[in-house]
């Protein structure tokens, strides 16, 4: 299975991180999305009724955890993380507004057609995960 993002996700990710209070944060991602089978992804609140592309809304560290949105590509088994956002804390905030979603999903699937996306892979060294801009072929 592949690990994209889109640059939404990558800077909220990055700003979040620098906060000692989301320092789980990095944690929780690897432990959830990598190393896992990936019909195991499948839960989660779904946001579309698509069985090919879902459209998913996860809780991760528990209720005053995070929440990340994500699409999945059952065909080719890639994931494309598309948003996060904490539910507690200085940068804390309810779910995002239906609006939202509708603008997070639009854009990954014109990132993943314009190919203007990162691949998203763990640093072994220091279990950090690591954005490699990718390139349209």
């Amino acid at each position: 299975m592949e690990i994209y993002c889109i640059e939404d996700f990558k800077v909220e990710y990055e700003k979040l991180i620098s906060k000692k209070s989301y320092s789980s944060l990095n944690q929780d991602i690897i432990d959830y999305f990598f190393g896992k089978p990936f019909q195991e992804l499948c839960s989660g609140t779904r946001l579309n009724n698509n069985d090919e592309t879902p459209y998913i809304k996860k809780r991760l560290g528990g209720r005053g955890g995070f929440r990340v949105y994500f699409l999945l590509i059952l065909k080719g088994e890639r994931l494309y993380l598309m948003f996060v956002h904490p539910k507690t804390g200085s940068m804390g905030s309810e779910n995002i507004n239906d609006e939202s979603k509708t603008y997070l999903y639009k854009k990954v699937l014109s990132c993943i057609k314009f190919g203007n996306l990162y691949k998203v892979e763990i640093n072994v060294t220091n279990n950090t995960l690591v954005y490699k801009r990718e390139q349209k072929h």
